[in-house]
């Protein structure tokens, strides 16, 4: 008996060891799941699954119907009616949608009609592009129409040039109705030019239907007023941060109740994702970063009672909860991930505190191959905090060998660094190669209190860059870590950490990749399209001379001032079509390095943002993130 217990014990890991692990072909192959909300009758929960292709050079998407118990799927050609659509009027008349209207004078055209071949842009302000578009005079503007003919719209902003949904990234959570379907509550920044550029101050407006008038409910917060949602009772509720210019301020959610505006999250350290309410109207169910994931929360709605405001977590575990999907019962359902699995949907049980998995679209793909292993570490930094530090360990991982180690530096610099599921920045698929990950928690993230993530504003190469080495070295005194080996990763402001680091790391470095990264503070103030966030994060403008936070930012904490000391090969990615962070800093950067006789290279992907989206584009990134790694690695 011990003798075929041993036998299949051995089988066990032979058959482990022999497994297949993760590559980017394969990433590139995983079904990507979108849960769009439980059907009408609560019984199914609807999703979408899409599948790049590589080949064609985009992604197909399939919807799905699967009971809310788990079950097999089915495949529904038409999905919408399955659903209960927020956006359709309560007495089902009307249709809330948001359409691109051209309300101003940009192109040569438009002042010139007869050179209706010119190719020429006017602007009077800044927010003449932003993110990966130029402004063409076209505008985001909420509408509605009679159900069922679209195309006889009502535009509630009119000739207005201002947009709602918020550019580039808002959608309809952005409007929606009122409880009474009198009226409709929409977010827009109603500032333009410069003045749009360098503020954040969006404000929550109701449309009133009868009387065709507009007002604005949250005037008096300058900061940004987002998500707009009525309770069962019909009370707004909204996500509000406090200060303008602030994009990574304290979100809060907001209750305007009899008149009055309750914030409900005021007296907990932390920041909200996202939210809903609870169908009694009694909670508010929320996302939320915590110790390097990201967790469901509750917080109780008592009115203007006495009782006391509560934050309490539910779930906990070293995953990311990503989607509230909606209840069924006592069961939360839910998206989740971790560094080893894309989004699935999944229920929770609220009173058991039991997991049940709903989706399993990449179980089969996920079953082949051997999972990098991960842990949690705390590090302790050079002012005395502990710092939360994920190491990500290779597949198969023997701690007699030596492994090949990357500080991976997260972009933002105000993001939480969680349990996330990229399909670029896969720790999964990196370990997979051969490679320990290490991504500290470092000054700045979310999820460890509002002072630990405020103190990296102003301060992008103080304490941060301390916590990024304090991590490094901690983790490298393990005996399986090669020492002579070690990488920096990064993109955004990760990029600018990496080239910050490649001016300061006294060798400790052998190679450093840098995707979209900020080199030089000052051209970087002088072509970004965001201004507020540099206004903020610099501490203002580099030629106020009498700005002692900014003249220590663009002196001190300048990636460009310590070019002199640069002497390790660096990889340089660049979108052509990132105005966040513009093209001339990647190739300030490559020009620097090639001009000093480093080995470098510079990979641009010209029709690409922030971000690589197409698929063979995505192909090329890693191919060539795992080329550089094995030249100088």
């Amino acid at each position: 008996m011990k003798k075929i217990l041993f036998l299949t014990i051995s089988m066990i890991g032979l058959n482990a060891a022999a497994q297949n692990v993760m590559t980017p072909e394969l990433l590139w192959q995983l079904g990507r799941v979108s849960p769009l909300g439980i059907s009408k009758d609560g019984k199914n929960i609807i999703y979408k699954v899409s599948i790049p292709s590589v080949e064609e050079n985009k992604s197909n998407s399939k919807f799905y119907s699967i009971p809310v118990s788990g079950g097999n799927a089915t495949e529904v050609a038409e999905y919408a009616s399955l659903l209960n659509d927020k956006n359709i009027s309560p007495d089902g008349k009307l249709l809330l949608a948001s359409k691109e209207i051209k309300v101003g004078k940009v192109l040569g055209k438009d002042y010139y009609p007869a050179l209706e071949k010119s190719e020429v842009q006017v602007y009077d302000g800044l927010d003449y592009r932003h993110w990966d578009t130029w402004n063409d005079g076209t505008h985001n503007h909420v509408v509605f129409s009679p159900v069922n003919d679209k195309e006889n719209f009502t535009d509630i902003m009119k000739d207005e040039p201002y947009d709602s949904p918020q550019k580039p990234f808002g959608g309809d959570e952005d409007y929606t109705w009122s409880r009474d379907g009198k009226s409709i509550v929409y977010v827009s920044k109603k500032l333009e030019g410069t003045a749009y550029a360098t503020s954040t101050n969006t404000n929550l407006y109701q449309y009133d239907l009868a009387t065709k008038t507009t007002k604005n409910l949250t005037e008096s917060n300058p900061g940004y007023d987002t998500a707009p949602q009525f309770s069962p009772n019909g009370d707004l509720t909204w996500l509000q941060m406090k200060r303008d210019g602030y994009e990574a301020d304290k979100n809060d959610i907001i209750v305007r109740f009899k008149g009055m505006d309750i914030n409900l999250t005021s007296g907990w350290d932390g920041t909200v994702d996202s939210f809903t309410w609870s169908a009694d109207g009694k909670k508010v169910y929320f996302l939320a970063p915590i110790n390097g994931t990201k967790q469901l929360f509750e917080v109780n709605f008592p009115g203007l009672t006495r009782i006391a405001i509560t934050v309490r977590q539910l779930t906990d575990g070293d995953f990311d909860v990503t989607d509230i999907v909606g209840f069924s019962g006592d069961k939360a359902i839910v998206a989740r991930t971790d560094f080893n699995h894309a989004a699935e949907i999944f229920s929770y049980d609220l009173k058991k505190k039991t997991w049940n998995q709903i989706t399993k679209v990449n179980d089969a793909a996920y079953s082949k191959i051997a999972l990098s292993k991960f842990e949690k570490r705390y590090v302790t930094t050079t002012d005395g905090k502990k710092m939360l530090v994920w190491v990500v360990l290779p597949p198969n991982f023997d701690k007699n060998k030596k492994y090949p180690t990357l500080l991976y530096c997260q972009g933002g610099p105000q993001s939480a660094l969680t349990q996330f599921y990229s399909f670029r920045w896969n720790f999964q698929v990196m370990a997979a190669q051969g490679y320990i990950v290490v991504a500290p928690n470092r000054r700045g993230m979310q999820g460890h209190g509002v002072a630990w993530n405020e103190q990296i504003s102003k301060d992008w190469g103080g304490q941060v860059m301390d916590d990024y080495l304090s991590a490094i070295d901690d983790v490298s005194k393990e005996s399986y870590v090669d020492k002579a080996r070690l990488g920096a990763i990064g993109a955004s402001y990760g990029g600018y950490s990496v080239f910050y680091l490649a001016g300061i790391h006294k060798k400790r470095f052998k190679t450093f990749i840098a995707h979209c990264g900020v080199f030089n503070l000052q051209s970087m103030y002088g072509t970004t399209e965001e201004v507020f966030f540099t206004n903020w994060d610099s501490g203002g403008a580099y030629w106020e001379a009498n700005n002692a936070a900014a003249q220590k930012t663009y002196s001190q904490f300048n990636p460009i001032n310590n070019v002199s000391k640069w002497d390790t090969p660096i990889l340089i990615f660049q979108g052509g079509k990132d105005y966040r962070v513009p093209i001339g800093q990647g190739q300030e950067a490559f020009q620097a390095a090639q001009l000093q006789g480093i080995k470098s290279r510079f990979i641009l992907f010209p029709d690409e943002n922030h971000w690589v989206l197409k698929p063979q584009n995505a192909q090329v990134w890693q191919k060539e993130f795992f080329r550089w790694l094995k030249e100088t690695l």
